[in-house]
């Protein structure tokens, strides 16, 4: 039941990053900070593309839908790999429960056993042995307490085989109920996760015809379309992070610029966004999930105007592009398909933050 990827894709999260509106490629180098503190980020729009031809602008248009369906898809896959560990976990539970009553039902008929034939012993030919047929039956004092000796015995141990029998009946019906529980959640888990089976082939057949078109479109950019794509933005100077994590993480990033976007990338040397911005953390030592979404909910959430040089940076609702924020309202990021790792400034629809270390 495991999902396929789709052709260009590896398994993760491909996170759509639309640039719709351009990026800016001849701002002039920005200053570092004199300190790690927070800034405010520039209030702008994303600037045109120095080709803005028309065939360009509708790349980025098809470019944008396809890579919202990838992170669709890629995040259904998140969500089948999820289930399916779920339903391992519970099969394994369902077995032990299973085993565990096994287990309690022979101890329980072998504590029955015990009962049994001290029930026997107790009620043979309807007399029962207790202190006061002792007394009668006995012949002196000393007799009696030989006698009534034994019989404690007869009882402690008659005592101990019927608390084992109801310990085993009472742990063989727990056993029973978790086995019922665990199987009727794996049931459902199983039913969720071919139901997200399904979907997922849904949206790869959706996925696979946009990037056809996509694809289509990509033969008629001209040279400059594609020079312009290639840009890798403005030098924006030292960066100086607050903290060795974020610091890692930027210069990690910093020194992929000009590597290109692949579909599911994760590098070291393509990426998509999400791919890019989990790479670079890894590089410093900090493990953040793989979609761009799952970003997103990762870390502290951080506001606009205290945004700090490492802090992720989110775009679109639902979340479908992330970036490294590096100060002076700019960040380094893996824009879209035919694109490279290039510096630009934050884009619209900028939906949150996160600070991951």
């Amino acid at each position: 039941m495991r999902s396929h990827p789709v052709k260009r894709l590896a398994p993760g999260t491909l996170a759509a990053c639309a640039v719709l509106a351009g990026v800016t490629f001849a701002q002039a180098p920005a200053t570092a900070l004199p300190v790690p503190a927070p800034q405010q980020p520039v209030q702008q729009p994303l600037q045109q593309p120095p080709s803005g031809s028309e065939e360009l602008e509708e790349y980025r248009e098809l470019s944008s839908k396809a890579e919202k369906l990838n992170e669709k898809y890629l995040q259904a896959q998140e969500d089948l790999k999820a289930k399916e560990d779920e339903l391992d976990e519970l099969s394994t539970r369902l077995t032990e429960a299973e085993e565990a009553e096994k287990q309690a039902r022979a101890d329980e008929e072998r504590f029955r056993v015990d009962v049994d034939r001290f029930a026997g012993t107790t009620f043979t030919s309807g007399n029962s042995l207790n202190r006061m047929s002792a007394l009668i039956t006995e012949d002196s004092a000393a007799g009696f307490l030989e006698r009534s000796s034994a019989i404690g015995v007869l009882a402690t141990d008659k005592n101990r085989a019927l608390s084992r029998l109801r310990d085993a009946v009472q742990r063989a019906e727990d056993a029973k109920n978790q086995a019922a529980e665990a199987r009727e959640q794996a049931e459902k888990a199983r039913d969720k996760a071919e139901r997200i089976a399904a979907d997922l082939e849904a949206r790869k057949k959706e996925l696979d015809d946009q990037i056809a078109e996509l694809e289509q479109q990509a033969s008629l950019l001209s040279s400059s379309d594609v020079a312009a794509q290639q840009d890798i933005g403005p030098d924006p100077g030292p960066i100086q992070a607050p903290g060795p994590a974020a610091q890692g993480a930027i210069d990690a990033a910093m020194a992929k610029r000009g590597s290109p976007y692949v579909w599911g990338a994760t590098g070291p040397s393509e990426f998509d966004c999400s791919g890019l911005t989990q790479w670079a953390y890894n590089q410093a030592g900090v493990s953040i999930p793989r979609t761009s979404r799952s970003q997103s909910q990762y870390g502290t959430p951080v506001s606009r105007s205290q945004l700090q040089p490492g802090d992720l940076v989110f775009f679109y609702s639902p979340v479908s592009h992330v970036g490294i924020y590096i100060g002076n309202g700019q960040m380094v990021h893996a824009p879209t398909s035919g694109d490279v790792v290039k510096v630009s400034p934050l884009q619209d629809q900028f939906s949150g933050a996160r600070r991951v270390a």
